[in-house]
């Protein structure tokens, strides 16, 4: 199955939801990067997140970054979509192997700790809109669900899932989001409490070949929904020996000269993709 994002609407207008599968964009991601399992889980569940969120931004050009920063050994998640849908990121420490939690299941919110969470939106204004919240479980659908609540004042289920085997393959990955609209009657609200609390996990519904169609039919049964628009979302670095030119110059005229005296070059590498990129001292010498 090809990783996408579905969007919809309830009739009447009360309820949006979106819902993505993303096997592909997770699995890509733990190859470049070399992930243990439980940083797979929590950059799978980040690159979800911001998947979704990418396609409430309003035009092209828009740009979402999740920052999460926490005191645990992973250190912290950084992920990057544009409007497209054109996913990257990467851990602090990707290679991380702790116990699993009480529940037989990795430890997310363990390997993350407390912290905190930055929703970064550049919408080609003067100035990105940044949203700040404290972390209040680690395990990043919860976190990302506060933020809807704290930042936007938009009441939100939020469910991401990564289920990783053993030796660390992604055998499914996706979620959802449900928000609540201003007009939300409190039959509606309540309707979706009791859904949510009956369903399988979203990797479990995955994992068994559902789609999200089939997901979002699921928690919305009984009532009408109308899936407005279905869009693919991909792991995809931007990088390029250009852009690493303008981390170069921002080290000062001292350092480049230090680099092209010491080792009469430099290496600059992507965090996000891994690749590499060298500059001989002539090339240290014109960016200087």
């Amino acid at each position: 199955m090809d990783d996408y994002i579905i969007r919809a609407v309830t009739v009447g207008g009360q309820v949006r939801a979106f819902a993505a599968v993303t096997n592909n964009t997770v699995g890509e991601a733990a190859s470049i990067h070399n992930l243990s399992p439980v940083a797979s889980a929590a950059l799978g569940r980040t690159l979800t997140a911001a998947a979704i969120m990418s396609k409430m931004l309003k035009s092209e050009g828009n740009i979402i970054t999740i920052q999460i920063k926490g005191d645990g050994p992973l250190g912290g998640v950084v992920v990057v979509s544009d409007y497209q849908a054109n996913l990257r990121g990467y851990i602090y420490n990707p290679e991380v192997y702790i116990p699993l939690n009480s529940k037989g299941k990795l430890d997310v919110a363990g390997a993350i700790g407390k912290g905190y969470l930055n929703v970064i939106m550049d919408l080609g204004l003067k100035e990105p809109y940044i949203g700040y919240v404290d972390l209040v479980s680690g395990e990043i659908a919860e976190d990302i669900a506060y933020y809807f609540a704290y930042s936007e004042q938009t009441p939100s289920i939020v469910s991401l899932g990564v289920l990783v085997s053993p030796e660390g393959k992604i055998l499914s990955s996706g979620g959802f989001i449900i928000q609540l609209m201003p007009d939300a009657e409190e039959e509606t609200i309540s309707f979706l409490e009791k859904r949510i609390k009956d369903i399988p996990s979203v990797t479990t519904m995955l994992y068994e070949g559902k789609t999200p169609e089939d997901i979002l039919k699921y928690i919305f049964e009984g009532m009408e929904l109308k899936i407005s628009d279905k869009s693919p979302c991909k792991y995809k670095c931007n990088c390029s020996k250009e852009r690493m030119e303008r981390g170069i110059i921002s080290l000062g005229k001292k350092e480049i000269q230090g680099m092209i005296k010491e080792q009469k070059g430099a290496e600059a590498q992507c965090h996000f993709c891994n690749k590499k990129y060298w500059f001989n001292a002539e090339e240290l010498e014109k960016l200087m």
